[in-house]
């Protein structure tokens, strides 16, 4: 017969609930005390009127409700132990106040769950809505092996004005990296209108250039910009691909912080050919955007990140040195592990920034293997 796990003692049980969940209790008992004390000689049940807006902070209608009524009670007993006071006209308008503010309480604590479920669900919206667009990256696609993370830096938010997502494609493994400018839900239905056009158009076009400038289409066509007309709404992305013959990577540069190497010899910054973001793409109808190819090692690895991470400052105001750490980490390892640099990269421009507000931060880390 299995055996029953021993119930939690009270210590467990303070710690668990939090100081604010028995501060109405603590109210209740020192009011008692006190009166004890006192054996009686002067009035101290007043002290009782303010624990039903205490339980309002921490209970539902019928915990606060309940402390309502047994603090009325305990008036009355109170005031009945001092002969000729239990309807003396003070103690009845207590009795009233004491009443009137239970109900009071009741009614927003009823109003505060009402407001705790509702945001319960918008979270629980937000969360389905963030893994639909976001995607967690697969350990391994194909001869690629990934990892990444993505943190939202407006606060109480899951989804914000970065993206990223990696797919395998009839031409080898595709990844997308980006950054909308602005925040809001502007950006975030920017983010989906290019998400969507990357999960289908990266397996249709063979061409790298031709990939990026169908991404521009979709922003025209889907987002806020496409009705609005505003020229300032743009994506700067990253659009790269490692070719089924393996040994290489291929790189869409739209005005994006360039990929970062990280090898046996430390991180160093690839040469791209930058372009105009996407959305400003018609301001320079000067043709198909270069696609710039890179040889990759089995001992080196790909990061790509938003300027979240490069831009995020220090309480000095210097920027986070991508490089400088990146190479002070894993300079001379070999082939290091996707999910470590990852892993990295999130705890160290936290903790660098961390006086600061930060912006939305997106990365990605690809090898091949």
């Amino acid at each position: 017969m299995p055996r029953r796990s021993p119930s939690p003692d009270w210590r467990t049980l303070l710690l668990r609930q939090g100081w604010l969940w028995w501060l109405p209790f603590a109210a209740v008992v020192l009011d008692l005390i006190v009166d004890l004390a006192l054996d009686g000689r002067e009035p101290v049940s007043f002290l009782l009127t303010g624990v039903p807006p205490l339980a309002a902070a921490t209970r539902g209608p019928r915990g606060t409700a309940f402390s309502a009524v047994v603090c009325l009670g305990l008036q009355m007993l109170l005031a009945a132990r001092r002969p000729g006071h239990f309807d003396e006209q003070h103690h009845v308008a207590l009795y009233c106040a004491t009443l009137l503010i239970g109900i009071a309480s009741t009614a927003l604590s009823w109003q505060r769950e009402r407001a705790r479920q509702h945001l319960i669900r918008a979270n629980s919206v937000a969360e389905a809505m963030q893994k639909t667009l976001l995607r967690p990256v697969p350990r391994r696609l194909g001869p690629v092996r990934a990892a990444g993370f993505y943190s939202a830096g407006e606060g109480g938010t899951l989804v914000g004005g970065d993206l990223y997502d990696v797919c395998t494609t009839p031409f080898g493994v595709r990844a997308i990296i980006g950054d909308v400018r602005g925040k809001g839900l502007d950006a975030v239905q920017t983010v989906a209108a290019v998400l969507g056009s990357f999960r289908v158009s990266a397996h249709e076009w063979e061409n790298l250039s031709s990939l990026a400038e169908r991404l521009e289409l979709s922003i025209a066509r889907n987002s806020p910009a496409g009705d609005e007309g505003d020229p300032e709404l743009f994506v700067t992305a990253l659009v790269l691909e490692f070719p089924l013959a393996g040994g290489e990577v291929r790189v869409v540069d739209r005005g994006h912080p360039p990929p970062i190497v990280v090898g046996p010899e430390g991180a160093r910054r690839l040469d791209t050919a930058p372009a105009l973001p996407l959305g400003l793409g018609g301001l320079s109808p000067g043709g198909a955007v270069e696609t710039t190819v890179h040889p990759l090692g089995p001992g080196e690895l790909l990061v790509v990140h938003t300027d979240g991470v490069s831009e995020a400052r220090n309480a000095d105001g210097v920027f986070y040195p991508v490089l400088e750490r990146l190479t002070e980490r894993f300079g001379g390892e070999r082939a290091p592990d996707p999910e470590d640099v990852v892993s990295f990269v999130r705890a160290d421009a936290e903790h660098w920034s961390a006086e600061f507000e930060e912006d939305d931060q997106a990365v990605l880390a690809l090898t091949l293997r």
